[in-house]
């Protein structure tokens, strides 16, 4: 009785063109494999988590671990393959990292953390809102870039840092996260601009208002309200009542109550500038002072030909951003994963010869 071995040996000499199809099928079959694996420069090996974080304005870390990390910890005690939870109570901050065993779903991992998360609700400050982290891995850091001014405005002034970081908000980050594959943009540097109110406490005191009335009358005053329509002539005529607050002087004419027949304003209470947030970090490139984007990768993608689709993103974000500004590339994990693999190419044959 013929071996298995010399029976297909036969088989293919009697059929050589049958035998030479089926050779060509499969290795077009693994070309075409080969093409989807995913290179990367080091193996991830970041275990299933999930973060939960909550900014907390104001909070000393006491008082976040107190309110915020340990409810959040005990309410995840118990969920279906959890391996640990660890947090960090921060000033401001609360970060609770949910692990669990390997092989889980990341998806199905997320949906218990939320469910969880929600029946805790109750025993967290109302005015706090827990927020799940990306899903991202350790390794899903994939490029870098500075937003830089090269020149100046068209009117002949310099970019400031607060113009810098606008259009990092505004122009380049909403149009990454629109790449296949991009789950987040971390900015670090510049100034976030905003509308600061100063109340004069004296004149708050005098008119008998306090800061909730302050407050209160700018947070109901700043919105948008449809209100309907009017049927006229057989047509609609929409009804909307734009409230949104627009510009410096919208804020210092709103109205917070009414003293002696008389309106009292905010211009009457408090000072109105435009001013910019508290920084909490910076970003320096060769001495000068820039914006730094991070693009971070969803995980479970190709690392390579994600940060190729961002690269090319960037290219024609480029190509529209204002006059005297640029964005320059500081890191690219494709850079790293090409050179890693001509690195393995070389070292496997010369060991070959």
């Amino acid at each position: 009785m013929q071996s298995p071995f010399t029976a297909l040996l036969r088989g293919s000499l009697r059929q050589p063109w049958q035998t030479l199809a089926a050779l060509l099928v499969l290795t077009l079959l693994a070309l075409w494999q080969a093409s989807k694996v995913q290179f990367d420069a080091v193996p991830d090996i970041t275990n299933v988590q999930v973060q939960i974080n909550t900014s907390a304005a104001g909070y000393s870390p006491l008082e976040t671990e107190q309110r915020l990390s340990r409810p959040i910890e005990l309410a995840m005690a118990g969920l279906p393959r959890l391996s640990y939870s660890r947090s960090l109570s921060r000033y401001g901050l609360s970060q609770v990292t949910v692990v669990f065993q390997d092989g889980t779903d990341i998806y199905w991992a997320r949906q218990q953390v939320a469910e969880r998360l929600a029946q805790a609700r109750s025993q967290l400050p109302d005015e706090l809102e827990p927020q799940l982290g990306p899903v991202v891995s350790g390794l899903g850091e994939i490029v870098s870039y500075t937003v830089k001014a090269n020149g100046s405005k068209p009117d002949g002034s310099p970019y400031s840092l607060t113009d810098l970081r606008v259009i990092q908000d505004w122009q380049i980050k909403p149009q990454l996260l629109t790449v296949p594959g991009v789950t987040e943009i971390n900015t670090i540097g510049g100034q976030v601009p905003e509308y600061q109110v100063a109340p004069d406490l004296g004149r708050l005191l005098a008119l008998k208002l306090t800061l909730d009335d302050l407050a209160t009358a700018l947070e109901r005053n700043n919105s948008n309200i449809g209100a309907g329509y009017i049927e006229r002539n057989g047509e609609q005529w929409l009804i909307r009542s734009p409230g949104q607050l627009q510009s410096i002087a919208d804020i210092e004419s709103l109205v917070i109550a009414k003293r002696d027949d008389g309106p009292v304003r905010v211009r009457d209470v408090a000072t109105v500038q435009a001013g910019v947030q508290l920084r909490t970090g910076a970003a320096t490139q060769n001495g000068e002072e820039v914006v730094l984007g991070t693009v971070m990768m969803l995980q479970g993608e190709n690392s390579r030909n994600v940060a190729a689709a961002v690269v090319a993103r960037l290219t024609e974000i480029n190509s529209r951003l204002p006059p005297g500004v640029t964005s320059e590339l500081s890191y690219n994990r494709e850079n790293l994963i090409d050179k890693t693999i001509r690195t393995v190419s070389k070292n496997l044959l010369e060991g070959a010869v």
